[in-house]
């Protein structure tokens, strides 16, 4: 299958054995400092194109892993390969890989559900914290509501058994759905709606990524955890999060603060859950101040 590599040159696509499994992870840059980006469903490490570039300009050494079971890394058999511990081992393993001294965990989507839970248990040392639209869990489940409910419909359907990943195999393609809820859907060129479509149209690809919402959920990944408590989480943490998010509400964010020592939050009107990839320049601008220490702007204060 196509790699990110393929379609932007300056991104160096590799092979990285981690946990037992190859993983395909984009590279870029150099150093001892590791930006390690996660991406969520229905993605592919491509979703990080305009920040890899800004940040390994800035003197870091960035990765965006395609996720187990997305783009060319394995995709093992099983809802049990997907466990949310399995999933932490896995982002562990890939900073044991880069062996860098500092670690900042950038995450959105579904990555960011593993990196809220992988910063709680301190599966590993990371310095920073950045999450993109995907809410704590804690303040999540406060925030349960018959709006929610409707918006997460996708979570218990993909519950059923073969329907949902037949339905991203033969259905329409998940690149269109991405750039048709998109703010700035001019941002998504054809090449990278052609990659996330191959991405979700492989049957093992299809099966894995419904397998993340089927171990949480049905093979109670999420009680295990929820039993386990929501510790304070110390890292400093950043949350970006797109206020025209189809999925999620912005009453989940409400309370984090609760959850994290140090949390700092910007709201982005009018930009949709795909963030990083509507708002790239904001959202590369934001994250430099948070790694500086430096004050972050406000979303409207950079449109000025």
């Amino acid at each position: 299958m196509q790699t990110t590599e393929d379609i932007l040159p300056e991104i160096s696509t590799q092979m990285v054995k981690a946990n037992g499994l190859n993983f395909e992870v984009d590279m870029m840059g150099s150093g001892d400092r590791l930006i390690l980006m996660l991406h969520g469903f229905p993605e592919h490490s491509v979703s990080w194109r305009f920040q890899m570039p800004y940040f390994a300009a800035l003197g870091y050494r960035v990765w965006a892993p395609n996720l187990r079971g997305y783009g060319n890394s394995s995709a093992p058999e099983g809802r049990k390969a997907y466990a949310i511990e399995t999933l932490m081992s896995d982002v562990g393993a890939l900073i044991d890989a880069a062996g860098c001294r500092e670690v900042t965990l950038v995450a959105h989507d579904w990555g960011a559900v593993i990196a809220w839970y992988f910063a709680m248990r301190q599966v590993r040392q990371i310095d920073r914290l950045v999450i993109c639209n995907v809410p704590h869990p804690g303040p999540a489940a406060k925030a349960v509501s018959w709006a929610q409910l409707k918006k997460s419909w996708y979570i218990f359907f993909f519950q059923l058994p073969y329907l949902p990943e037949r339905m991203l195999v033969k259905g329409a393609g998940m690149g269109d759905m991405i750039k048709a809820t998109a703010a700035s859907p001019q941002n998504f060129s054809d090449a990278v709606i052609s990659l996330y479509d191959a991405n979700a149209k492989r049957p093992q690809n299809a099966k894995a990524m419904i397998n993340y919402y089927r171990a949480l959920v049905g093979g109670g990944g999420a009680s295990r955890q929820k039993r386990l408590g929501l510790p304070i989480i110390e890292v400093p943490t950043l949350m970006l999060w797109g206020e025209d998010d189809m999925a999620l509400s912005i009453e989940t964010t409400y309370g984090t603060e609760d959850y994290v020592r140090d949390f700092t939050i910007r709201y982005l009107p009018g930009i949709s859950h795909w963030v990083q990839q509507d708002a790239p320049d904001a959202t590369n601008q934001m994250m430099a101040a948070f790694l500086a220490g430096t004050p972050i702007p406000e979303f409207q204060d950079l449109l000025a």
